[in-house]
Parts: C-alpha cells; structure tokens; sequence
C-alpha cells in the first residue's frame, strides 16, 4: 500500500510546459503592447520638441521684425535630435524661393505651411514631400503654420 501512497516532490514535464506556455502568451501579448508605448512617448517628445523649437523661432521673428531665421542654428539654442536620435528638419519658406519641391504638402499636394517647415522624419527615418506618401506617415509634422502639431497620419 505504500507504494501507491508516493509523495509527488516538485512540477512534471506537463505542468512545466503549461508554465511555459502561460509565459509565453504573457510575454506575446506584454511585448508589443511596450513598445507601443514606447512609441507613443517618443511621438510625444516629439511634438513636444517641435512646439518648444517653433515658439522659438517665434521669439527671433518678433525680435527681428517678423524675419524667420534661415536655420535652426541661428536661435542661439542647444538643439535637440529628435527621439529617435537625428536632427530635426527644418526649412525657411521664404528664403527658399517659390520654385523649391522641398515643402511638405498634405494629401492634395498644398503646403502645409506659409511660413516655415519643422518637422522630424519619424520612427522610420524615411520621408517624402506629401503626408499622404508611406513614408511620410510617422513623420511628426508642424502645420497650419503651427496650428497642427502630430502624426502626419493625424493631419
């Protein structure tokens, strides 16, 4: 009768692989969920930055009667590199002349801004001239001459 009566010491195969199992779900649901985030809080460092470099530039043009600079160098700033760790792109309209194709332009190909372009290439580092274009989609955009801030997805 004893030998019926064993004490089981420690987890079988079947219950170590149900554990298993279990984590692996966990860690399949938790992973992309993170980097989600992550991206999220990038975009809003983002946004951030370009908000605090646009108001800026807005203090040289009050400054300089109403002359934007030709580049962010000329704020006199530490400029930041955009979260994703390159720097942000920037374009005086008006001193790069009207038949310049290096606008950004929305889904109809109009400018998005009169004034100025500020903007970071995004998650990928890829960008192309209209919001509507693939590559431009994660790309964090000022427009409306700075009335819109965000995704140029958003826009």
């Amino acid at each position: 009768m004893q030998g019926f009566m064993r004490a089981s010491k420690g987890f079988g195969l079947l219950e170590l692989m149900v554990v298993l199992v279990i984590i692996g779900l966990l860690g399949s649901l938790a992973v992309p969920t993170y980097n989600q985030y992550v991206q999220r809080a990038k975009v809003s460092a983002a946004i951030g930055d370009i908000g605090q470099l646009s108001l800026a530039i807005d203090q040289v043009r009050l400054r300089n009667n109403d002359r934007i600079p030709v580049d962010l160098a000329e704020l006199g700033l530490e400029i930041p590199l955009d979260p994703w760790g390159r720097p942000y792109q920037f374009l005086n309209i008006a001193a790069a002349g009207p038949g310049n194709n290096d606008f950004r332009k929305d889904g109809k190909l109009n400018p998005l801004n009169t004034d100025f372009d500020l903007y970071s290439r995004g998650y990928d580092g890829d960008t192309s001239g209209p919001l509507s274009a693939q590559a431009s989609r994660d790309d964090i955009v000022r427009a409306a001459n700075g009335a819109f801030i965000g995704l140029g997805e958003d826009y």
